[in-house]
């Protein structure tokens, strides 16, 4: 189960890079300075397959091996204290083929979380407990997963909540629009 966590971990931290890059080079100034060549990394392969309200759906090949994943930004952001900063957070459901692995919720929080202390995903009245790492949460009870994906197509919104390692509290609201749309796209880019 680490090896799977890190191997997600990795993948949605790379792409999280890829959007940051993407993000940055269309807010270009019309003067540019030169900057030092950026190491290629596996997720400028990344391709979106189409964009569906609030989710993308998109495809990379980090190491020859295909992934596809939904991703999308939280559409409000709380954090307590207010003057904390942070990295992007994102949501993702990854499938990756060659290790079997379909449908792997994870979320990208922005900083480290405080060790040992959970974080929650609420979709509507059902809560998941989400073991945290470094700034990444995946889902405790992976026997859980099948279910909070379900739960994550039919709702509106869903709620993380967790903890940094410095006790700054954060709520991200992510619109669950489109996301059902972007996950039949991946099924049907990772058979």
């Amino acid at each position: 189960m680490m090896k799977t966590l890190w191997q997600g971990r990795a993948i949605a931290l790379l792409t999280a890079a890829l959007l940051s890059c993407a993000a940055a080079s269309a807010q270009t100034p019309a003067v540019k300075k030169p900057a030092k060549p950026a190491k290629p990394g596996p997720t400028e392969q990344a391709v979106l397959l189409g964009q569906f309200s609030d989710w993308g759906a998109y495809t990379a090949t980090p190491g020859g091996k295909k992934i596809c994943f939904a991703l999308s930004k939280p559409t409000s952001a709380v954090i307590e204290p207010s003057n904390r900063k942070r990295d992007p957070s994102y949501a993702f459901v990854s499938t990756r083929p060659a290790e079997k692995v379909r449908n792997e919720v994870s979320v990208i929080v922005g900083y480290p979380q405080k060790p040992g202390a959970d974080a929650s995903a609420t979709i509507g009245t059902t809560t998941y407990v989400l073991y945290t790492q470094n700034d990444g949460a995946w889902i405790k009870n992976a026997a859980e997963e099948a279910q909070m994906v379900d739960t994550m197509r039919k709702g509106a919104d869903m709620v993380v909540k967790s903890l940094s390692h410095s006790g700054a509290k954060t709520t991200d609201t992510y619109s669950l629009k489109g996301l059902s749309e972007a996950l039949d796209k991946v099924a049907e880019e990772c058979k």
